[in-house]
Order: structure tokens, then sequence, then C-alpha cells
């Protein structure tokens, strides 16, 4: 008894010397966006971070140092400093409930997988790492081919089109100058690293990437990314795509040669191979497929809650200051769950329908989150639409779930006390 109150006093003591910088992740919160940037860059630094799982919508404490602060005031970041005995309540109220302290130990070295060719449309993941002042660096198909993704710890797919099809854009945009000068681009570097075709080279860049994952890697994707990747694996051994795309017609057997267990998260999907069709396949609920669903007035997803001792991962892909997020479309606003393999983790859906938003799972030693539709605070994004402002969404809680993912990779799960 003697030594338990010594060791109660001693714990104390240390935490009334070490000043404590508390950033809370609840409506408090003025910059939810900052806010992730502040506890990355701290981590670049070496300094102490724990990510409190469930605590205020998913809060950040931060050891001692004096940049933090001032960080925060520069970025207009709210935050606390609690004294030694409130952030001992802190941790008293994190071990009863269902929360848990995760230590963050290393900032992520973090890739997006990007065309060098201007794009007509935005990235939602480079304008919240931009927001949020978190450094990253821009890839692209000779650069995963030749090993670069050895050197980052995540990597982000986003609106690519990884079966040759051009993002399906035929019907709408085959007389556009920038879908042209697209297409004559991407089968100009096909050719000049030894393909074929544009299907063979990205078919190339997602079984790296494949391989990648299953070395370690963490990999993030939304929009068609999410879909058209595991389409293009399951379509390996096969042509999907109409001569309008490759000049040769498609595979009359190609759906008997579908490898469905090559995909990271679907099974059994069915196909559009119709050049005029804006679809890759029935995985994604289409607006047609939403109950009349037309504006975004009324329109929703809901976060799942998980345990935060015994679910720590999607726990952390899930914090946020809402459990009910406006939803948004894309090419891929969602996926129809009956087309999820059963060891893939839901993490958010639309209630009262089979639209599955948000997922999560494991290849080999890494991790896969897919995320549906393109722009979280653009309800319907259209092609040459301008970029959303983030500092006018700044506590989006649609762009959280990107800065989640983010953070992901650094994280620890705190060792038990004994």
């Amino acid at each position: 008894m003697i030594r338990k109150i010594l060791l109660i006093l001693f714990l104390g003591s240390s935490l009334a010397k070490a000043q404590m910088v508390l950033i809370p992740m609840d409506l408090n919160q003025t910059d939810h966006l900052k806010a992730y940037g502040i506890a990355y860059s701290t981590l670049k630094k070496g300094v102490r971070v724990e990510w409190l799982l469930n605590y205020r919508g998913g809060s950040f404490l931060i050891q001692a140092d004096p940049s933090v602060a001032r960080q925060c005031r520069i970025r207009g970041v709210f935050y606390e400093t609690p004294s030694g005995t409130e952030t001992a309540a802190i941790y008293q109220q994190i071990e009863q409930e269902n929360m848990e302290v995760i230590l963050l130990e290393k900032a992520p070295e973090i890739a997006i997988y990007t065309p060098p060719n201007t794009q007509p449309w935005d990235d939602a993941v480079t304008l919240a790492l931009e927001y949020a002042e978190i450094p990253y660096e821009t890839l692209w198909d000779e650069a995963v081919l030749e090993g670069a993704l050895d050197r980052f710890d995540w990597l982000h797919l986003h609106h690519e089109d990884f079966t040759g099809q051009y993002g399906k854009f035929f019907a709408s945009y085959r007389n556009a100058t920038w879908y042209i000068q697209q297409q004559q681009f991407f089968e100009s570097e096909a050719k000049r690293l030894g393909f074929q075709k544009v299907s063979k080279l990205k078919l190339a860049v997602v079984q790296t990437i494949q391989t990648y994952v299953a070395r370690g890697g963490f990999l993030f994707a939304m929009c068609s990314a999410a879909d058209s990747y595991d389409i293009a694996l399951a379509a390996q051994n096969t042509d999907i795509c109409d001569a309008v795309f490759d000049g040769d017609p498609i595979d009359p057997d190609y759906k008997g040669k579908l490898d469905y267990p090559q995909c990271f998260a679907f099974k059994d999907f069915k196909l559009y191979t119709n050049p005029m069709v804006y679809e890759y396949s029935d995985i994604d609920v289409t607006p047609l497929d939403r109950s009349g669903v037309r504006t975004g007035q009324d329109d929703y997803f809901s976060l799942f809650e998980f345990s935060a001792k015994y679910d720590p991962v999607p726990t952390m892909l899930t914090q946020n200051h809402v459990a009910i997020v406006h939803n948004f479309m894309g090419q891929t606003t969602g996926f129809h769950r009956d087309k999820i393999k059963d060891s893939v983790v839901i993490m958010g859906e639309n209630a009262g329908t089979d639209e599955v938003k948000y997922i999560h799972g494991n290849v080999g030693k890494g991790t896969f989150t897919f995320l549906g539709g393109h722009d979280p605070e653009d309800y319907q994004h259209f092609v040459g639409d301008p970029p959303t402002d983030l500092a006018l969404q700044k506590n989006s809680p649609g762009y959280r779930l990107i800065l989640n993912n983010i953070l992901f990779p650094a994280a620890k799960k705190k060792k038990q006390k004994t």
C-alpha cells in the first residue's frame, strides 16, 4: 500500500513539472485541419505526441515544447495547457471509458501518386496536406516502377483510372482538348517505358503498389482510384478495354478471366465495358442507386464507433468531432455492400441503404483504406470546377478523415501498464 501511494505521488509530481499542451479536437477547436499539421511538425522535431482516441474528438497531448504553443497561436489552432492534476484526470478518464492513448512516434514520409501533366480537377488530399502544412512528395508511373515507394510510409491515390480507360470520360469529353492531350501523353509514356498499352503500364504500377502494401506500406485511395485499382488487379489476365481506348477489341471471355482474389477490397463485381457509360463497374453507388437523392441537403453518412482499447486502428481512422458527416459524390461515390469482401472493416455507411462510404483492410504487413467521393466539401464536383478553399472549411469532418489517415502510420499502440 505504501509503495502504491509513493508511486501515485511520484507520477503526480512528474506531471506537475511537465508542462503539457492539449489540442482539443471537439467542437471547441477553431481549426481542426491545421491541428493535424501541428501534430505532424511536432513529430518531425522528435517531440512526443499522444493521440487521445475518443477523448474530446480525438485530441492531441504534446509534451513540453515552447514552439508548440507558439505554432498553435500562429496557425489559429485552439490549445489548452492543463495542470499536472488535470492531465492525470484526463488519463484516468481515458482508462475508465472507451478511450485510449496512442503514442505517435515518427512522422510518416508521404507520397501522392499524380501525373506530371495538368488535369482539370483537384485532389482533396493534396488540398488537405497543403492547408495543414504537412510536407509530401509526388510521384508517377516511372518512379513507382523504379522503386521510389521504398522511401515512403504512406501512399495516396486519387481520382485515378488504373484500367487504361482514361477515366471513362470518352462519351462526354472525347473531343475536349484536355482529354485528347491526356490520352496522347499517357500513350507516349507507356511506349517510352516499354509497354504496348496504357492498361499494361497501369497494371505494372498497381502490382508494384500491391507489393509495397504487402511489405508494410499504408495505402489510401479516394474516388475512382479505389475501385479502378481493384478492377485492374482482377483484370490482369485479360483485356477489358474497348478499341477506342487501346486500338483492339475487348477479350470476349473477359468475364471468365477476372481474378477477384487478387483484389484488396472488392469481389464478384460486374464490369461496364461500354465506352459510352461513365462507370467502371457495379461496385460504385451511382446517383440512380441512391433513392432519388440529388442534393447534399439531406445526404449524410455515419461513422461507426469502435472499441478504442481493442480496435485502435479503425478508431484512429474514424476520429471526429461529429458522428454524422455530409456525404459527397465522385466518379466513385460509395461502394455497394455486397461487393465488399468479408474481411474488410466497414467504418462508414449511408444508413438505411447498402451504400458503404469508408472501408479498411490488411494486405500482408500493410493496410489499405478506401474513401468514396471526390471532395468532402463539394457535394457534386465537376470537371473544371475550382478547388475548395479549406480556409473556409477548417472544421470539415470529411477532411478530418483524410488527415486521420496521414497520422495513422505514425501510431504505435501504448503498452499496457503492469
